[in-house]
């Protein structure tokens, strides 16, 4: 088995050395209507006048994978590393060429789901591919345009439209580790409107996330999701749309302490601990679309809003809360664009205003209840500019002046362009600016062996990044090759210090705390990005991508950030009804917290999928095949071989 493994590592490593990641199965010959992009602009813009790096995630490629977790999906993202905290539902951290989690911002239906109240990141381990059409994901900062969050790139979820007349669409899943899935679309399209509903649940008993603890429980995991999305054509210019979200349940996982020092004889029931979350976003937006197609206003307003409590055992065994916070983000928003014909020109002025507001009470800390509630607003205005001076050049220019309460006021831009070569070749570049605000808890939370720092100063960063993608065999070979180059300033970084008895002789009365803190010098991270999408035949596609990053703070790796990480993945279709999908995930060796070397590891995974009629389809993943065991963040155990059935019926 180790033997196999390692075979598997190396074919990786070579395949990856000489092909560069698209979007999976998809090539310039099969895609004949322009790919247009909802997030790498103010106004969509189609992927060919982009100077980002970008891959997109179909319809199609999550169907052929089904894979449970959309982090599963953005391992074979080039630039992107995925740190899950042991098991499925376990607190998931998605970083972009070496940045931090809060540095990526990310959309569902147009609304931001960075959680205010879990230092600006999203846990992916709460975001299940139901109901998912499409993932946009684009490299490089967006600050220029998206503001704070949106330092290293921005994820974009959108989810399933109705696309045609009344359909009910059922699936059910099964499978190791206890794991149910279960759900249903409804949706109908007529000429004015179109709407749908979706509804799922997914639970797994899961397995023990700690290592070396002597601890034998399982840390389940369960999430309720429904989405409501509505169209409305309200005339020939103006469009309505609606949607809704909700994702809410608990994962279980064990004392933290535990973990790191692989303590053992802790008391069970202090082993046994578990989070509620609830989710809940919403999105108006009216478009207006002159019927010369000259002009364009678009007007927003959506909110999310997040509440995680967290609770745990007493030695009697009975359930006690042990925290909670709260936060809530509401985005006002007006984009107007005037287009040009002439050089293909656009201009776009956007004006916004985020309200946030956070709240934390119960737990503990030093000796008294956590109890806290702060907001911040922030008034925007950006401006983007594109235009394609000659029929091989697009040029594209954009500046942001955010007027932020607490903090002063930032300006950031970004400057990118294009050159055709050929049909087939182009240069792309950017060079851009970007910043992060310290997150609220940085600021002013209160947990046991923490101590914030409310004279934080937001991080800034400036970075560069120069792309090459190429089409060969009559387009049925994309290679993308993208070199990135980002230094950050005053970046947030938490050290160890004496909060009590400091003066006491015997360091072992001391006490420590944690705290933020802005450090002097400059964090740098660079690397190389290369993708590729094969259709070697018209039944048999590979896509691979590999990441080279090298991410340091002042000289040190950064933790979690490994230097080399890739994938493979094959898809073939037969001249019936059957596919059968192969990927396999390379994570090279990296560091964690108190200098741990976490091993390097290599997860194959396999999907067979049957449509046995044109309203079944049956389908068999497995996971992790080899049975691999490997760590992703030190102390917690990951899922080892994993196997499930899935049917997906229409009517």
């Amino acid at each position: 088995m180790k033997n196999i493994r390692s075979i598997a590592t190396v074919a990786t490593v070579s395949l990856l050395s000489v092909l560069p990641f698209s979007a999976q199965g998809q090539t310039a010959q099969q895609t004949e209507i322009e790919e247009v992009l909802v997030s790498a602009s103010l106004l969509p813009i189609a992927a060919s006048r982009s100077a980002n790096a970008i891959t997109v995630i179909d319809s199609e490629q999550l169907k052929n994978r089904a894979a449970l977790s959309v982090s599963d999906l953005l391992r074979d993202v080039p630039g992107l590393a995925v740190s899950r905290s042991g098991v499925q539902g376990s607190l998931t951290q998605v970083r972009v060429r070496g940045s931090e989690a809060n540095h990526l911002l990310v959309l569902i239906d147009g609304v931001e789901v960075n959680d205010p109240s879990r230092d600006d990141a999203l846990d992916w381990g709460t975001v299940t591919t139901s109901d998912i059409g499409r993932i946009e994901v684009i490299r490089g900062p967006q600050s220029a345009m998206r503001g704070s969050d949106a330092m290293a790139g921005v994820v974009n979820i959108i989810t399933r439209s109705a696309d045609e007349p009344f359909k009910l669409s059922l699936f059910a899943e099964t499978g190791s580790f206890a794991t149910r899935k279960l759900g249903f679309n409804l949706g109908h399209k007529a000429d004015k409107y179109n709407l749908i509903l979706g509804v799922s649940d997914v639970e797994s008993d899961g397995d023990n996330i700690i290592a070396n603890t002597g601890t034998n429980d399982d840390d389940g995991y369960q999430n309720t999701s429904i989405n409501f999305k509505a169209g409305l054509d309200a005339s020939d210019e103006l469009r309505l749309t609606l949607s809704v979200g909700r994702s809410e349940g608990m994962n279980e996982y064990d004392d933290e302490y535990a973990t790191k020092i692989g303590a053992v004889g802790h008391s069970d029931f202090n082993d046994r601990l578990h989070s509620d979350f609830d989710r809940l976003s919403s999105h108006l937006n009216a478009q207006y679309v002159s019927a010369d197609g000259n002009w364009n206003h678009k007007v927003s307003l959506s909110e999310s809003r997040f509440d995680n409590s967290d609770f745990k055992y007493s030695d009697a065994g009975v359930v006690v809360a042990n925290g909670t916070t709260e936060s809530n983000k509401q985005n006002y928003q007006y984009v107007g664009s005037r287009l040009w014909a002439a050089s293909e020109q656009h201009i776009s002025l956007l004006l916004e205003q985020e309200k946030e507001e956070y709240k934390q009470s119960g737990g503990w800390a030093s000796g008294n209840d956590a109890n806290k509630f702060v907001d911040r607003n922030t008034d925007s205005i950006a401006l983007e500019y594109t235009v394609d001076p000659t029929n091989n050049v697009t040029l594209a220019v954009g500046a942001r002046h955010d007027n932020n309460d607490v903090f002063d006021d930032a300006n950031t831009w970004k400057f990118g362009g294009i050159y055709r070569l050929d049909d087939s070749t182009r240069l792309r570049g950017s060079v851009g600016t970007a910043i992060k605000n310290p997150t609220f808890g940085e600021l002013y939370g209160i947990f046991s062996g923490f101590e914030s720092n409310p004279d934080l100063t937001p991080e800034k960063s400036r970075s560069w990044e120069l792309g090459i993608d190429k089409g060969l065999l009559d387009d049925r070979l994309e290679l993308r090759a993208t070199y990135f180059s980002a230094e950050l300033e005053d970046e947030i970084a938490t050290a160890f210090k004496c909060v009590q008895n400091c003066d006491n002789a015997d360091w072992m009365d001391d006490v420590w705390a944690s705290s933020p803190g802005n450090i002097q010098g400059i964090s740098k991270q660079k690397g190389l990005e290369l993708a590729s999408s094969w259709l070697i035949t018209d039944f048999f596609v590979m896509d691979a991508s590999y990441t080279y990053s090298d991410a340091t703070q002042e000289g040190v790796d950064e933790i979690r950030r490994a230097n080399n990480i890739g994938s493979v993945n094959l898809l073939w279709r037969s001249t019936g009804d059957f596919t059968l999908n192969a990927n396999a995930q390379y994570n090279g060796s990296q560091t964690d917290i108190g200098g741990v070397t976490l091993d390097a590891f290599t997860l194959v995974n396999l999907n067979a999928s049957w449509t046995a009629t044109d309203k079944l389809n049956v389908y068999l993943r497995l996971d992790n095949v080899f049975d691999e065991s490997y760590q992703e963040v030190f102390g917690y155990q990951t899922l080892g071989f994993g196997a499930s059935l899935g049917l997906r019926f229409s009517l």
